[in-house]
């Protein structure tokens, strides 16, 4: 080999080697910040809205399930079951009536005096437009306090979404965003 093509060879590589270690330049990785920044502000809207519809979706099947689970209670027991929402605290009471008195107590399965049951978890702002007291026969309908031609509507809101629950005398639930 001459000395000269030697010389060459060394000099291509070391030029490979410049350009293969030159890397990104700063205004190509500030494009790649920016371009990724921009994402990130058009997505935590979409991620918060989502998490809205969540809880409200989330606290209102809970209240669906205690009216529901209620209902059951009483036509399986065959006796009447009640249960009482309170708007204030954000709670709910299941009562039953063994005597079929009119006097109802509250019902507890783990044998307490009492055990009310949140309707959301902690720290979620979420509000009930009145207190409701329903009334479930064994023979599966529905009467409440707050009835207006048979129909019982609820409105539970959390921040700007709101859904309402609608019970029948029948005990057909529907909810509506």
């Amino acid at each position: 080999m001459t000395c000269h093509r030697v010389q060459e060879e060394q000099t291509e590589t070391q030029g490979r080697r410049r350009k293969s270690a030159e890397g990104f330049t700063l205004i190509e990785l500030m494009f790649v910040c920016l371009i990724a920044m921009i994402m990130s502000a058009m997505a935590i809207p979409l991620v918060q809205n989502g998490l809205v519809s969540f809880r409200i979706h989330g606290a209102a099947s809970a209240v669906t399930g205690s009216l529901q689970a209620t209902r059951y209670q009483a036509i399986f027991n065959g006796y009447p079951f009640r249960i009482v929402y309170s708007s204030t605290a954000l709670t709910y009471q299941v009562q039953n009536d063994v005597s079929r008195t009119g006097t109802f107590a509250n019902y507890c399965p783990s044998g307490g005096t009492t055990c009310t049951v949140p309707l959301a978890g902690s720290g979620i702002p979420l509000t009930l437009d009145a207190d409701t007291t329903f009334t479930f026969s064994p023979g599966g309908t529905v009467t409440s306090t707050t009835a207006a031609s048979g129909v019982t509507t609820m409105v539970l809101t959390y921040l700007t979404k709101t859904e309402t629950i609608t019970v029948s005398s029948y005990g057909n639930i529907k909810v509506t965003p």
